[in-house]
């Protein structure tokens, strides 16, 4: 399982238009969404993919990382799972 973070989306991002981005830069299909809203300044976005390995995702998120997309230059990292 994979956790990857996009954020300063634009807030009335659909969940499909992020799919849509997602899947036409390589991403696999995400199998849920978890919306931020923080300040509301920068909306983001945390998409859980079951079949991925975050090692197979970082390789993705250069494609996507500082993209100019609906008006806004997103980020992009893959979460890391910290087990002490």
């Amino acid at each position: 399982m994979a956790r990857l973070w996009i954020g300063n989306i634009e807030d009335k991002t659909t969940d499909e238009e992020l799919q849509e981005l997602l899947t036409k830069y390589g991403f696999p299909k995400f199998d849920a969404i978890e919306r931020v809203a923080g300040d509301g300044s920068r909306p983001a976005a945390i998409f859980t993919f079951e079949a991925a390995s975050p090692e197979g995702l970082q390789l993705l998120v250069p494609r996507i990382h500082d993209l100019f997309w609906k008006h806004r230059k997103i980020t992009v990292q893959v979460m890391r799972d910290n087990f002490a």
